[in-house]
């Protein structure tokens, strides 16, 4: 998928901002979002501009950091509280990605569980040099537990009409379970990530996404 002007111009914008505000050391940027935002295309779109100018860029998910399947539905295969809650090893990701990454190290975890097999799975990136980007994405990124890890954090917007589009065409029916869209409200209840965010993207057309610049006062 080749980068519209559009979307060119902005990851442009976006880029020179990240650069000219963090332009040495270790940075960690989320990007964050409902199923079906463009959370992984957005990053690594960002990725490419942000190699284009020379900067080491290391990409993770959330999806690297799953928990077990015992763990996962340990309140039940349909529970919205038990995806919003249990689905990620926040302790895993903290101190195999986020902890060695912010301090420096050569090398982190990108992954460490494989949901095919459902065992434990290490996956590593090695060189890192001391001057690096990660760009983070996935959903719930910006739980309270969990937004303090980011020096910038992104939420892509999109109206539920087009995410539930969206969902269908990538996954079918069982992308909108209750499991999923009413997890999603609960996290978006609770955590309120959009006023979390230190970038609100509206991302409804994912070929012409543009900064939005809300006054929450």
């Amino acid at each position: 998928m080749t980068d519209t002007d559009a979307r060119r111009a902005l990851l442009e914008q976006l880029t020179d901002d990240l650069l000219a505000a963090n332009p040495r050391g270790r940075i960690i940027v989320a990007i964050d979002g409902v199923d079906g935002a463009g959370k992984t295309v957005f990053a690594d779109a960002w990725r490419d501009v942000l190699r284009e100018r020379g900067a080491h860029v290391v990409r993770a998910s959330i999806d690297g950091f799953l928990r077990p399947r015992a763990e996962r539905y340990v309140r039940g295969r349909d529970s919205a509280e038990g995806y919003y809650r249990d689905s990620h090893d926040l302790d895993a990701l903290r101190a195999s990605l986020v902890d060695p990454f912010r301090s420096g190290a050569d090398s982190v975890a990108l992954q460490v569980h494989d949901p095919a097999t459902d065992r434990s799975l290490e996956v590593r990136e090695r060189g890192i040099p001391h001057h690096a980007y990660l760009l983070f994405d996935g959903i719930f990124s910006l739980r309270p537990e969990t937004r303090g890890l980011w020096h910038r954090s992104v939420w892509l917007d999109v109206p539920p009409e087009v995410q539930r589009e969206r969902l269908l065409a990538r996954d079918g029916e069982g992308s909108i379970r209750a499991r999923y869209t009413e997890g999603q409200a609960l996290y978006q209840r609770e955590a309120r990530p959009r006023r979390a965010a230190t970038i609100i993207v509206d991302n409804a057309d994912a070929a012409h996404p543009r900064q939005l610049f809300d006054d929450f006062c």
